[in-house]
C-alpha cells in the first residue's frame, strides 16, 4: 500500500512541475538553455574576438546580434552554440 501511495505523490509532483513550466512560457527552459550556452563558451572562447558581446546578446535574448558576434568563430563552435 505504501508503494502505491508513494507512486501517487511522485505522478502528483510529477504533473505539479510540469504545470509549473507551462504556466511560465518557457522561461524557465530558456534561462536554463542560456545557462548552459554561457558555461560551454566561456570554457571554450572567452578569449575569442567578441566573446563579451555574444554573451550580452545571448542573455538579452537577441539571436541574430548573438549569431553574428561569433561569425567568424570556428563553424563547430559556433553551429553547436546557435543548437
Amino acid at each position: 500500500m505504501a508503494r502505491n501511495a508513494a507512486g501517487g505523490a511522485s505522478r502528483a509532483l510529477r504533473r505539479l512541475v510540469d504545470e509549473a513550466r507551462r504556466a511560465d512560457g518557457g522561461q524557465t527552459d530558456r534561462k536554463a538553455a542560456h545557462e548552459r550556452t554561457h558555461r560551454f563558451l566561456s570554457g571554450l572562447t572567452g578569449d575569442f574576438p567578441g566573446y563579451e558581446e555574444a554573451i550580452r546578446a545571448l542573455f538579452a535574448g537577441a539571436h541574430q546580434a548573438f549569431a553574428g558576434r561569433m561569425a567568424t568563430w570556428p563553424p563547430d563552435v559556433r553551429d553547436y552554440a546557435l543548437r
